[in-house]
């Protein structure tokens, strides 16, 4: 059966658009010439903020004050498991090392970054819990230096309770700068900042643009597009559930795609016909998102079976993947593509996105085909060593110096040569490339 879609997208997000390009560039390159005054004079026109860049423990604990107890210890809370998720996440990583040949050792080992740039976004949604996905990680992996990058409100500065949740994390400098802006500060490492080895965190379509251009110079957690949702279900899926979830990240933005993929018509047909109600009764700063999400981007797709269902998955590569069938193992078992995954009912993608460990910061627009999400790897270069005794170095010398003869490299072949002669003189060695 060739699968059939009950709802098809009218459009395609895209990201990365020339126009944003060209001022992405412009900002980019005022600011590296132009320095903290440029930056400032960039911050006071799209922040439209004009106090205090750098939090002081002052600032810190006057905003900690303004938040309250209990959103404290949901974040304290928020925090603890995304720690220890990182923490066993480090402890796959070690150093190691073997003898490849007698005498000849080689090893790796795992060596953080020096300084993280970590963007929250504080526009239309007080991203705390990217501030605790961010800095967490950041922070086990050992990173010297952690900088939180976040958006200030007018007259109000950066929202508190993403001031104390970045604190409490382990940043060590906050920063109310938003937008191009705050990502070059972070990059050029302006008002006294390290200059970040790498950026991470979720952004608008100026961020993500502006960590794919510096990408090289920097590293970067991914290249973002909008945020992306795709359901499994079977017949025995509750479809009030389901399409809850659709709309839930719906929401995300006006171009964030959400899709359902069942073999179940009748299911299929009740979510579509349960969703727009559910979004209705959304607030209206959440509903406009949701609806156009919808209209635009979602699609509902029928299938013949479970295999051709997880394999339409796996084509989509979702950001976020939820499964609500039956047979759990299987689908675990069977599903390749995507950033994370949740199975079953009793589990949700806004768990993952706010507090259950697992990181939200995840790739987008089909980059779960070749990679997974922001992790404690991610600030981790994995860096490797070798040594070895004059002896341990005989064969590989002579290995070395005939590739390198015929792939034309002479160069390379006599530095192979020079020790071979050093280490074992009066010796005749075969060294050219015809053997």
């Amino acid at each position: 059966m060739t699968v059939e879609y009950l709802k098809r997208a009218t459009l395609t997000s895209k990201s990365g658009a020339s126009e944003v390009h060209e001022t992405v560039v412009s900002i980019l390159n005022d600011i590296e010439a132009g320095g903290d005054a440029k930056a400032m004079e960039y911050a006071a026109k799209f922040d439209k903020y004009e106090g205090n860049l750098l939090l002081t423990d002052d600032e810190i604990a006057a905003a900690t004050a303004l938040v309250p107890e209990k959103l404290k210890q949901d974040i304290r809370f928020a925090h603890d498991n995304v720690k220890r998720f990182a923490e066993m996440q480090k402890s796959t990583v070690a150093d190691v090392e073997m003898e490849i040949q007698p005498g000849f050792v080689a090893g790796q080992k795992a060596i953080p970054v020096d300084a993280a740039g970590c963007y929250v976004p504080g526009g239309r949604y007080s991203h705390i819990a990217s501030a605790i996905m961010t800095v967490t990680t950041a922070k086990v992996a050992g990173c010297n230096h952690i900088t939180a990058c976040s958006p200030p409100r007018p007259d109000v500065g950066v929202a508190p309770a993403i001031v104390y949740a970045a604190h409490i994390c382990g940043a060590d400098k906050i920063m109310a700068m938003g937008g191009v802006q705050g990502v070059a500060a972070m990059t050029f490492g302006l008002f006294g900042l390290p200059k970040a080895k790498i950026l991470v965190g979720p952004g608008n379509q100026f961020v993500a643009e502006a960590k794919r251009i510096l990408f090289g110079r920097v590293g970067i957690d991914m290249i973002a597009g909008p945020t992306d949702s795709l359901i499994l279900a079977d017949a025995k899926a509750d479809a009030h559930v389901v399409a809850t979830d659709l709309v839930s990240q719906a929401e995300h933005g006006y171009n964030s795609p959400v899709w359902l993929v069942t073999d179940d018509r009748a299911l299929a047909e009740k979510v579509m016909e349960m969703v727009p109600g559910l979004i209705d009764d959304l607030p209206e700063v959440n509903r406009d998102n949701a609806f156009a999400a919808w209209r635009d981007y979602a699609e509902v797709i029928l299938c013949a079976d479970r295999e051709e269902m997880a394999a339409t998955s796996d084509a989509y590569a979702p950001e976020h993947l939820t499964v609500q069938a039956e047979d759990i193992d299987w689908w675990l078992e069977r599903l390749t593509c995507y950033g994370s995954l949740f199975l079953g009912e009793e589990t949700t993608v806004s768990y993952g996105d706010k507090a259950t460990g697992t990181n939200h910061v995840l790739p987008t627009s089909g980059a779960a085909n070749y990679t997974g999400g922001l992790s404690v790897h991610k600030y981790m270069k994995i860096v490797t060593w070798q040594k070895a005794t004059k002896e341990a170095s005989k064969d590989v010398s002579i290995a070395t110096a005939r590739i390198s003869r015929l792939e034309g490299m002479e160069g390379h072949a006599r530095a192979a040569d020079v020790r071979l002669a050093k280490y074992f003189p009066g010796e005749n060695f075969d060294l050219s490339a015809e053997g």
